[in-house]
């Protein structure tokens, strides 16, 4: 009996130890050379796409949900080999899979993306060039590698949106400029190997570190104890932004005591790019160093410093690149037997960062950081307050100007012009000298300056982000965030010329003063002049984010609120707005909200569903809140404190949509994508010089038909719909075929209003007509085609085609006014005016078809315990010339002029357009430890 009873008992408390035994699968992950720990390796079990990530010991457990039977890992992050490892989980019982191993990605191009930036690309206010919103999103997602590295050169933007539309985040800390919303991505720039290790979500899907926008976020980990041990030291050679790189980094990994660096140092340097005079001068630094407390805490400090110099480029019409070619830059010419470019653009912003780590317990975390980042960003430009204009392809320097004289065809000066040009057709530095050296002479001012329109920011950043598991399906995401901007703007003289007798410090195009409270100020060398003000901004911020997971569906629900608040401090009292530009003005106030959500279905393990959707308000940035800012306090809408639109500015708002199908398996991964994104309430403010515009007079009373204006569209409505695709299928061992579609229609979708203002005096001209043009920026459609072979020895190549389609030129809006039709004097519609014409004059330009053959390869070596290594890549090997985009120019903003213009054997102001590069190519040889 007794002997029965224990048996019995035994039975149940092994029956209940059965029970109570949870089913687990944990491991640990580390580097295949070193054999350290790896932090914030990506560990997902495929057939239900739960995923963690290792811990700072390289540690990682799933303890939910766990499914059952056969199963694979898939272990990945950016900069190393994806490794698959097959497992079998059974209930009641722990899978432990310790020291799995992952090999640095020794053949790999993915430090090519800051590479690949041109100078267009990188220049922030340059039109039609904002693309940088997929740069750095090289996940493992076919098609976003494809945008990064294959569709960048041809200016192209995810979903047709610019980069404000996406968040950049290093270490938590959110790097998106305040006053234009895009990362200043020159900041960091040169420092590929410490910037690899990312987190990225694409579209709306949930970040643990933010809201995000509409195009998603890429978290940056400069966390020192995140870098593997060792060191690698660089050389790249190449003709497109730079000709030479130097780069070399080094990590220690965790050392004892708990401390933990890593530093970079960085040079790319070069007389020109593949512009002509496109200068490149740039060295980064880069420095983290962690002390672990103890297990719950850990503090990191983190400082970047990239100081650079680029020689900007310059936009074309059609005819300076048939005489030219489009290696054409008209901003620079020679000065003592060298290239000087007028055009640079200075970048010199350090950031210092403290962050905070805190794992209060082992499902809940607190990440605190501390930012401040201060500096300068300048860009030079010549100014002729006594000369003639200096740009050797001033209009009236060209052959169209003499083909369309008045009087017929003058084929004599136009052919004199066109020798001229193609000889020459540079800034002439010498006579620009020369004439300040005469007048010196007789004691005239400065009729040539160089002068440099700068933005000197200082900013502080302090956010607190929340992780925690509140159940083992639920995990809570939030953070409240704080910002606070003080941005000092000004023009400031670099160089006289060879004058001595200064600049005076007055509008030589009206007479007045750019500040009445020092009149007539002579500036000199280091001076400031023209304009001095202040913009200030604070923002605050915070969202919380709820994630459920469950075996079958996961999904989230995010809100967001914002406030932002700004005002302007006049430094200078301009005359022309005496009473509208000194000293502070109004505080101008906008609060934000974002609410999103979305879901993953899970078919089975191949098969998923996604689905995303949100609607966002948000402030409009800096620089479409004032309307112009140089001269006076007016924020969008309003001229010397009077609404003249009848509209009051107010925040932009989003509504996004996407819809993904994705199948995976061991050789065929592929996603598909339905996206719809409307914006509303949108602001655009561009400069421009424009002839034949009515509703301003001089001090006489006469029509003005030659204005410096600055042009405010307002309320401005886009809708972007399209699909995306990406596939790539491992068809053997080595060889990997892949391929990417985005086909897009992006249009205006209303007709927004628009207003013309110079100096104290504006025009309101109604609506412009631009409902159902498309929206400039790129190609509509893109493709690309291609394969990878990866050889046992580690040498390997590839080649894609990739085909652009539908890139459209960015349309004036004013000519789409009813100022077109009508005279400037009276505002009665023309007698000549032939509306079928007309509608022909104002068909948006379309750019043709063309294909670009990108090649890439290299070789690596294991030697001991070190690697030594390169690849190269050759882009658009065919030499293909095509167009990236353009603009109309404002100057003849009618109906009879631009008729007149369209008329002539060559137009004089027909589109500026930028022109891809042709055949170029990049070399990189690095030795890794």
């Amino acid at each position: 009996m007794k002997k029965s009873l224990i048996i019995l008992l035994f039975g149940l408390f092994s029956s209940f130890t059965l029970v109570a035994q949870s089913t687990m699968i944990k491991g640990s992950v580390k580097d295949a050379t070193s054999l350290e720990p790896i932090p914030d390796v990506t560990i997902t079990i495929e057939e239900t796409q739960q995923s963690t990530m290792t811990n700072g010991l390289g540690e990682f457990t799933f303890s939910s949900n766990v499914p059952l039977g056969e199963q694979v890992l898939r272990i990945s992050k950016p900069g190393y080999v994806t490794k698959r490892y097959p497992i079998i989980v059974n209930e009641g019982q722990t899978v432990n899979i310790t020291d799995m191993t992952l090999e640095a990605e020794l053949a790999s191009g993915n430090d090519l993306f800051t590479i690949t930036l041109s100078d267009d690309e990188l220049n922030d206010d340059t039109s039609g060039a904002d693309n940088i919103s997929g740069l750095l999103s090289s996940s493992m997602d076919i098609f976003q590698r494809t945008a990064a590295f294959e569709f960048s050169s041809s200016f192209f933007r995810m979903r047709g949106l610019d980069s404000d539309n996406g968040s950049v985040l290093i270490n938590g800390i959110e790097m998106n400029k305040v006053y234009n919303g895009r990362p200043q991505w020159s900041n960091w720039g040169g420092l590929n190997d410490v910037v690899r290790n990312q987190v990225l979500t694409a579209g709306l899907t949930p970040s643990e570190y933010n809201f995000g926008g509409v195009l998603g976020t890429t978290n940056i980990i400069a966390r020192a104890s995140s870098y593997r041990k060792g060191g690698r030291v660089t050389y790249s050679s190449s003709n497109r932004s730079y000709t030479n790189r130097v780069m070399a980094s080094y990590a220690s990994g965790l050392l004892d005591g708990g401390w933990s660096y890593a530093f970079m140092a960085s040079r790319r340097w070069g007389n020109e790019g593949y512009q002509d005079a496109t200068l490149y001068d740039a060295n980064s630094f880069f420095a983290t160093v962690e002390k672990k407390i103890n297990d719950k805490h850990s503090l990191n400090f983190t400082s970047i410093y990239a100081p650079n110099r680029r020689g900007k480029s310059s936009p074309n019409t059609q005819e300076v690149y048939d005489l030219k070619g489009i290696k054409y830059n008209e901003y620079w010419g020679y000065l003592d037997g060298e290239k000087k470019n007028s055009r640079i653009k200075e970048t010199e912003e350090p950031i210092l960062m403290l962050n905070h780590y805190w794992d209060i317990n082992s499902k809940t975390s607190l990440n605190t950081n501390v930012a401040y980042q201060w500096g300068k960003l300048g860009n030079s430009r010549l100014d002729f307050p006594g000369g003639a204009n200096p740009s050797p392809a001033y209009y009236q320097k060209l052959p169209s100007y003499f083909l369309a004289d008045d009087d017929g065809p003058d084929y004599e000066n136009a052919y004199i012009a066109e020798q001229e040009f193609i000889n020459d057709g540079q800034i002439d530095w010498n006579r620009i000298i020369d004439a300040n050296l005469t007048n010196n002479v007789d004691g005239s001012y400065a009729a040539y300056a160089l002068y440099e329109d700068r933005s000197d920011d200082s900013q502080v950043t302090v956010n607190t982000i929340l992780n925690t598991e509140l159940t083992d399906n639920i995990i809570l995401n939030a953070s409240v965030n704080y910002k606070s901007l003080k941005s000092e703007n000004f023009a400031e003289i670099i160089d006289l010329l060879g004058s001595n007798t200064g600049v005076l410090n007055v509008d030589s195009f009206d007479g007045f003063q750019f500040d009445l409270n020092n009149p007539d100020q002579v500036a000199f060398e280091g001076d400031k002049f023209r304009y001095n003000y202040n913009l200030h901004a604070d923002i605050i911020s915070g969202y919380a984010q709820g994630v459920f997971k469950y075996n079958k569906v996961d999904f989230y629900l995010a809100g967001s609120i914002t406030k932002t608040d700004y005002y302007r401090e006049g430094i200078y009292r301009n005359e022309a707005n005496a009473n509208n530009s000194f000293g502070k003005g109004g505080e101008v106030d906008f609060t934000g909200f974002g609410a999103k959500a979305g879901f993953t279905y899970k078919i089975s393990g191949k098969h998923l569903i996604d689905v995303n959707g949100g609607y966002i308000t948000r402030a409009p940035s800096l620089r479409n809140t004032y309307a112009n800012a140089r001269a006076n306090h007016d924020v969008v809408g309003v001229v010397n404190g009077v609404n003249i639109t009848g509209q009051e500015i107010t925040e932009e708002k989003i509504t996004s949509f996407d819809a993904s199908y994705i199948f995976r398996s061991p050789i065929v991964n592929a996603r598909l994508t339905g996206f719809y994104t409307k914006t509303e309430d949108a602001n655009e403010i561009s400069f421009y010089y424009a002839d034949g515009i009515g509703g301003f007079f001089d001090e006489q009373g006469n029509v003005q038909t030659n204005n410096l204006v600055s042009e405010v569209l307002q309320g401005v409505d886009k809708r972007h719909i399209g699909a995306e695709f990406g596939i790539e299928a491992q068809v053997t061992p080595t060889i990997k075929l892949k391929g990417a579609a985005s086909y897009g229609q992006y249009t205006y979708d209303n007709n927004p209003n628009l207003y013309i203002s110079a100096n104290d005096q504006a025009a309101f001209y109604g609506e412009s007509k631009l409902k159902d043009y498309k929206v400039a920026g790129g190609p509509q459609k893109a493709y690309s085609v291609g394969f990878e072979y990866r050889d046992p020895d580690y040498w390997w190549f590839g080649a894609t085609a990739n085909f652009f389609d539908e890139t459209y030129v960015d349309v004036s809006p004013l000519l789409r006014t009813s100022s077109f039709y009508t005279e400037p004097t009276d505002g009665l519609p023309m007698n000549d005016y032939n509306p079928e014409i007309a509608r022909e004059l104002l068909k948006q330009e379309e750019f043709g078809n063309y294909m670009v053959v990108n090649l890439i390869g290299g070789k690596s070596w294991k030697i001991d315990d070190y690697f030594v290594g390169f690849f190269a890549s050759v882009g658009n090997i065919l030499d293909k010339q095509y167009r990236t985009g353009g603009f109309e120019q404002g100057r003849n903003a009618n109906y009879r002029e631009l008729l007149e213009d369209t008329s002539n054997p060559k137009r004089r102001f027909g589109p500026k357009y930028w022109y891809g590069r042709g055949a170029n190519y990049f070399l990189n040889v690095y030795f890794r430890f």
